[in-house]
C-alpha cells in the first residue's frame, strides 16, 4: 500500500469513528468516548512524541482533563462537544489550578474545529492555551500525518487498523489523468518543440507573488512546453468531451488538498508527487522509465501552474495562453 492509501484508509477511519461518536445514543456514545480517549492517546503520542496517560487511573472521573503527559507538561480534554462554551467549562475547573505549567489542549472527536480556534476563551486560572494551536480535531491530525514520512505514515496506518478496521482492498481503475501521460510520453521533449507563451512576463509574476524558489527553474524551463501541451489537450479532447477539463480538476483537487500544508515550493512538489502515484495505481497507465514519467508530470504539472489551477494568482493575472 503506498503513501497516498495509507493516507486515505486513516481519513476513512478516523471519520468514521466521529460519525459513530455523534450519531449514537447516550449509552453507546460514552461507551466510544471511552473508547476514543484510548485510541486518540496512543495516536498523538505516536504522532506528536508525547507521553500521554489517561488521568482516570489515578483520579476517577475527573472533570476537564482525560489525557495527561507530566513530561511534556500537557493535559488534554477529548470530547464530541466542539462549543466554546465546553472549552471555557473545561478552563474554570478547579482541578486546573494544579498543573499551573502545563499546557492545556482540547481535542474535538466529532466536529471541525476550524471556527472554534478563532474564538477568544475566558481562562480565569491563566493556563497556558493558545486556541490555534492547542485546539486539535480530525483534520488537524491528518496534516500531521500528511507530513510524515512513509515509516511513520505505516506505524499510524497500522495502529488506525488494529484499532478500528481491516485493511482497505484497493482496485486499481482507468483514469484520465494516466491516459494523458501515456499520450505525452510519446512525444518527444526538445528544443526543437520549444516556444515562449504569450505572456512570460505574467508567469513570472506568478512565480514571484508565491515565492517559488525550488519550483522556479522547472517552470520557467517547462513553461516553453505550455504550446505543445495545450494541442496535446486539444486531440485528447478529440476522443471525448471533458476529458482535458477532468485532468485540470484533478491536478486542481490534489492542489487544494495540501496547499496549507506548507511553503509554496513544498506544495508545488507534493502535488507532483501525490499524481505520481494516482498514475501508478490507474489500471491504463502504460509503464515507463520513473525519469521519463516525471519529466511528463513536471511538463503536466507546470502547464496547470500556468492555467490558473494550482497556486495562487497575483492581482490581475493574465492566463498565458490567451
Amino acid at each position: 500500500m503506498n503513501r497516498t492509501e495509507y493516507y486515505n484508509y486513516i481519513d476513512e477511519k478516523l471519520h468514521t469513528l466521529a460519525l459513530r461518536i455523534d450519531t449514537n445514543g447516550k449509552l453507546n456514545m460514552l461507551h466510544l468516548h471511552m473508547h476514543s480517549e484510548s485510541f486518540y492517546l496512543h495516536l498523538l503520542n505516536l504522532l506528536y512524541g508525547y507521553k500521554l496517560e489517561n488521568l482516570n487511573k489515578s483520579l476517577q472521573n475527573v472533570a476537564a482533563i482525560d489525557l495527561i503527559d507530566h513530561k511534556n507538561k500537557i493535559i488534554i480534554q477529548v470530547s464530541a462537544t466542539s462549543t466554546k462554551a465546553k472549552v471555557e467549562s473545561a478552563l474554570e475547573k478547579k482541578i486546573i489550578k494544579q498543573f499551573p505549567s502545563y499546557k492545556f489542549m482540547f481535542l474535538s472527536i466529532s466536529k471541525n474545529a476550524s471556527k472554534l480556534r478563532n474564538n477568544n476563551f475566558r481562562n480565569p486560572h491563566g493556563i497556558s492555551f493558545s486556541p490555534a494551536s492547542d485546539i486539535l480535531d480530525v483534520k488537524s491530525i491528518l496534516n500531521e500525518v500528511l507530513q510524515k514520512d512513509m515509516t511513520a505514515q505505516k506505524g499510524v496506518y497500522a495502529l488506525i487498523r488494529d484499532e478500528l478496521g481491516n485493511e482497505v482492498d484497493v482496485v486499481k481503475l482507468n483514469s484520465n489523468l494516466a491516459m494523458i501521460i501515456n499520450i505525452l510520453a510519446k512525444e518527444k521533449w526538445s528544443d526543437d518543440c520549444q516556444s515562449d507563451p504569450v505572456h512570460k512576463f505574467e508567469i513570472n509574476r506568478k512565480i514571484s507573488h508565491n515565492q517559488l524558489n525550488k519550483a522556479k527553474d522547472l517552470i520557467e524551463e517547462y513553461s516553453l512546453y505550455h504550446g505543445k501541451v495545450d494541442s496535446k489537450y486539444s486531440e485528447f479532447d478529440s476522443m471525448a468531451s471533458n476529458k482535458s477539463s477532468s485532468v485540470l480538476a484533478t491536478i486542481k483537487r490534489e492542489y487544494i488538498k495540501v496547499k496549507d500544508t506548507g511553503s509554496s515550493d513544498d506544495v508545488f512538489f507534493s502535488v507532483i508527487d501525490v499524481l505520481k502515484t494516482k498514475v501508478v495505481e490507474s489500471a491504463n497507465y502504460s509503464q515507463i522509465p520513473i525519469d521519463e514519467l516525471e519529466l511528463c508530470l513536471d511538463i503536466l504539472v507546470v502547464d496547470a501552474f500556468i492555467r490558473c489551477k494550482i497556486m495562487e494568482n497575483p492581482e490581475g493575472y493574465k492566463y498565458a495562453a490567451s
